[in-house]
């Protein structure tokens, strides 16, 4: 059929099992050629083909409520829900976002780019159903490295007290973005080997009720027999024990497997958990056979050989960079521990855990874990290093300030992909951690201007044992620049000035460092001399420096790519008043306050105005003298 003539997915309560296969092809078809074109989720996305249309089949969204935890697998639910049309333009700017989003469709009933949050929101629509008195089916999706997040946990223990209507889909294919670790999915594998299970508590009484002179008497002790059943039938009854009625494990690319086990749900009172094992990728070799999650989420790709589409000789990625220092320096560092939330490959930490197995952590997706781990380890002269993506380490914000800077432990973060991040969109740009950290007492926090200058912070972060210390870096690759083969400790709360002017300073750092030196280059040839310093450490700030400045009364501007409220321009505000420099000429130029969404980093930095163009507006409008001499 044409998927782009599809407009609801009502056409699907019609179709045979043998139909359903056939369209369950063109989908995956349909995916594969275009995300070789724009990148995407295309491993998750292969793997919940069939899961997606049993849903739909079996349901009716938007009235039943069908929650993506993630929202990396929901693809397929936009092809079914009208959306086809628009995967050309899927994560590019004003296109079609890779996430579900409220205001694309009515089907998209939550809107989530981080994991392990369906199982609550499902919680809060349940509850609320309850309270209206309407009728309808909740059904949270989510994968079994989500379920280790310790939100799922919290949520599960709450869904399994109140005894909700629910169903609960756990898309169980081993993996989060790498391979899944930890006790709890120990736990699914065994379920995953131990035959398949259903519990229909009718079908029981029915059961019992046949046995002939003693049915009666048994009947009473039905709970009973019904929990040995339960133990001698499945290997571990994690979630029954919770509450949950559980199912499966079912066949998640078997039609007739999950619609016979729908049906046993919806029948279900209480919470139900239905365990679907899936195969990340399935239908594309290259996805299908990938054991480390390079396949997770991608570039553009060749789709007759599988190979990633990528710039040729481009200089070393950001995280590449970071890790393989980080390694370099374990060498002779024997306090160097790493640890990352379920993220060791898009952190680059392959290298580091292949050298240093017993140094080397992956907790799964447990943001907060990680965090007070890695302040555990610092509380035993271990020097601890936690990658982690700037947007992901908003979860773990209580314990960064609880348990490291409150103690001020000698904990080293790493913030990849600090600041826009473009195809990912809101969820994940990385903008809003130089405003929650940089308020926290004890923590020093800088982002280099390249990959030179990264490798000098790496070092001073392990060499820093005065607490907390916390370096920003880019998405994407550095710049190129000749490498130091030596390392070097920066003076903590140094500046550098890169550019000499007289007329007005930019203060900036990492990413806008190019726009403020190519915004000083429009500038001299109208006549405006513009000093540009690389304020590479946000916290502390160079007193010093700014104070001259400040003393000399230069026009001062800064550029940050973050939010402004309460950022790196903020603090140079609230230095000026601190110190008696009321009347100080400062400007600030970032992000607004507003939520960015997805795009080329490019075109949304031309949306927010923060270009060279935009900066040498700003810097002639703050040197007014000057434009009239000229």
């Amino acid at each position: 059929m044409d998927l782009l003539e599809i407009k609801d997915p009502g056409f699907l309560k019609n179709m045979t099992n043998s139909q359903l296969e056939g369209l369950s092809k063109e989908i995956r078809q349909f995916l594969i050629e275009k995300l070789s074109v724009t990148g995407g989720h295309i491993g998750p996305n292969l793997g919940v083909v069939e899961l997606t249309l049993a849903l739909h089949k079996c349901f009716d969204s938007p009235k039943d409520k069908m929650i993506w935890d993630v929202g990396h697998q929901s693809y397929v639910h936009k092809i079914l829900t009208g959306r086809a049309g628009e995967f050309d333009t899927l994560r590019q700017y004003k296109g079609l976002c890779g996430f579900p989003k409220r205001n694309e469709s009515e089907h998209d009933v939550w809107e989530t780019g981080h994991s392990s949050t369906s199982l609550s929101a499902a919680m809060g629509m349940a509850i609320a159903r309850d309270l209206k008195k309407e009728k309808s089916y909740i059904l949270p999706i989510i994968g079994d490295g989500a379920l280790t997040g310790g939100m799922a946990l919290e949520a599960l223990n709450h869904i399994g007290d109140e005894k909700k209507n629910m169903i609960v889909v756990l898309n169980d294919n081993e993996m989060s973005i790498a391979p899944n670790v930890g006790a709890l999915h120990k736990v699914l594998g065994k379920l995953r080997t131990a035959g398949k299970y259903h519990w229909a508590k009718d079908e029981l009484e029915y059961l019992l009720k046949k046995i002939p002179a003693v049915g009666g008497k048994l009947a009473t002790t039905a709970e009973r027999i019904k929990d040995s059943l339960k133990y001698f039938l499945v290997s571990g009854m994690f979630f029954e024990d919770l509450g949950f009625t559980y199912l499966g494990p079912v066949d998640g690319h078997n039609f007739e497997d999950l619609f016979e086990n729908i049906q046993y749900a919806k029948k279900t009172e209480g919470p139900v958990l239905l365990h679907v094992l899936t195969k990340k990728g399935k239908g594309f070799d290259p996805a299908e056979s990938d054991t480390v999650g390079t396949w997770h989420g991608t570039g553009p790709y060749k789709i007759d050989t599988g190979d990633l589409i990528k710039p040729v000789n481009a200089p070393p990625a950001w995280s590449k960079l970071v890790s393989e220092t980080v390694r370099k320096l374990a060498r002779t560092d024997e306090r160097i521990v790493a640890i990352t939330p379920a993220m060791p490959v898009g952190s680059k930490l392959e290298g580091f855990a292949q050298e240093f197995p017993d140094r080397m952590y992956d907790v799964g997706i447990a943001e907060q874990h990680a965090a007070t781990v890695a302040a555990g380890l610092a509380t035993q002269d271990m020097k601890p290093f936690l990658a982690i993506y700037s947007t992901f380490l908003q979860r773990a914000y209580d314990q960064v300030v609880h348990d490291i800077c409150r103690q001020n432990l000698n904990v080293f973060i790493g913030i990849d992909r600090a600041g826009l991040v473009g195809a990912d969109g809101e969820t994940h740009q990385g903008v809003f951690d130089i405003a929650f950290l940089r308020h926290l007492p004890n923590m020093v926090l800088m982002m280099p201007k390249d990959e030179n200058e990264g490798q000098h912070m790496v070092n001073t972060a392990i060499k820093y044992d005065a607490g907390p210390i916390a370096m920003r870096f880019p998405r994407g690759n550095g710049y190129g620049v000749p490498m130091d083969s030596s390392l070097k400790e920066i003076p903590i709360g140094s500046w550098e000035v890169l550019r000499k002017g007289t007329d007005a300073a930019i203060l900036t750092f990492g990413t806008t460092i190019p726009m403020a030196m190519e915004a000083a280059d429009q500038l001299e040839s109208s006549g405006i001399s513009v000093k540009v310093i690389n304020a590479r450490f946000i916290k502390p700030l160079d007193e010093k420096m700014l104070t001259e400045l400040l003393s000399q009364e230069m026009p001062i501007l800064t550029i940050e790519e973050a939010v402004l409220q309460g950022g790196f321009g903020s603090a140079v505000l609230e230095f000026a008043h601190d110190h008696g420099y009321h009347h100080a000429a400062i400007d600030r130029m970032g992000i607004p306050d507003c939520f960015i969404e997805h795009g080329s980093v490019g075109k949304l930095l031309e949306e927010i105005g923060l270009t060279s163009e935009q900066v040498a507006l700003k810097i002639q409008t703050m040197t007014p003298k000057k434009q009239k001499r000229a």
